[in-house]
């Protein structure tokens, strides 16, 4: 039954000792960060974009959590994302070796390190157990075995040609994670230096084409207006008023336009008649006589009758 004598308590079981901290998994840490995404937790799936800090996301929760931060409880460590501009889509390549994961049953062994994705250039599965890094220029997605064997200013995968500092590791460690944000803040104050040289240069270029229309002359669009002739004290002749304009120097009528001299655009004046009707003027012809009513002609012409509406009669 014990306690009779015949057993010997150990210290372990007399004495109280601190109890050792409980330690992760490592594989199937490493299986939930490469595997899943950093802010849904749901298992990765195309498109997968990566954010400057090296983080895996889809596509989809990346959208959800920038609409609407308040769903989702881990925002605070997410700050750095501030739109799509800060996320950057990848371009993986896939492990033609991989088979879709079946369901986990205790007679079976799952591989856990079995990925998706490879890299293009070694090999290696994209499962954390070597560094894999994204160029920020491009979005290929290579080991750094590859980065370092194959040295150059070109992607190994499409070609394009990147600097060092578009090298963002993923899921670094956090030592790492320190020298990402300062590439990233010095990459944001980079783009906004470019903004604004292109703003200034398009308003330069819209000041100069119209300081050379003024130099040249005004165009044939938008021609200035022209000013309005200032009038002077008017004079009366024969009850109808005359009045100088300042601009031209000629006299031009305000009422009327008997009794006065006025200017042709040709530099000749013109005598108007002092008299009240034009009919009396000797100097004016008859053609010009019979086209105002007061002529004998029009006076002598037949009007329609009410009845028929011919407007040739009237």
């Amino acid at each position: 039954m014990g306690c009779d004598g015949g057993t010997i308590p150990k210290r372990d079981e007399l004495i109280r000792t601190k109890q050792k901290p409980e330690q992760k998994d490592k594989a199937a840490d490493l299986a939930a960060r490469w595997k899943h995404c950093a802010i849904s937790q749901e298992p990765l799936r195309e498109p997968v974009m990566a954010c400057e800090l090296g983080r895996l996301y889809n596509k989809e929760s990346a959208l959800e959590f920038l609409i609407d931060r308040t769903k989702f409880e881990c925002a605070s460590s997410f700050e750095h994302l501030r739109g799509l501009k800060d996320l950057k889509e990848l371009n993986l390549t896939e492990n033609p070796s991989y088979s879709r994961p079946q369901s986990m049953k205790g007679d079976g062994y799952v591989d856990i390190q079995d990925t998706k994705y490879i890299c293009p250039v070694v090999g290696i599965e994209m499962n954390g157990k070597h560094k894999f890094a994204c160029l920020w220029s491009c979005g290929c997605v290579l080991s750094d075995r590859a980065m370092k064997e194959v040295k150059g200013d070109k992607c190994h995968k499409c070609g394009k040609p990147y600097q060092p500092e578009d090298v963002i590791t993923l899921n670094c460690a956090n030592e790492e994670v320190e020298e990402l944000q300062s590439h990233m803040t010095q990459r944001r104050l980079q783009q906004k230096l470019d903004k604004k040289s292109k703003k200034a240069k398009k308003q330069k270029l819209e000041t100069v084409p119209s300081e050379s229309s003024l130099e040249s002359g005004p165009s044939t669009s938008k021609q200035p207006k022209m000013e309005k002739p200032v009038t002077k004290d008017s004079k009366l002749t024969n009850g109808n008023k005359v009045s100088k304009v300042v601009a031209n120097g000629s006299q031009k009528p305000s009422n009327g336009i008997i009794g006065a001299t006025v200017k042709n655009p040709l530099g000749t004046s013109l005598d108007l008649p002092t008299s009240g009707s034009i009919q009396k003027d000797p100097k004016t012809s008859a053609t010009y006589k019979s086209l105002f009513t007061s002529s004998d002609k029009a006076k002598n012409q037949m009007k329609g009758h009410w009845v028929t509406c011919n407007p040739y009669w009237n």
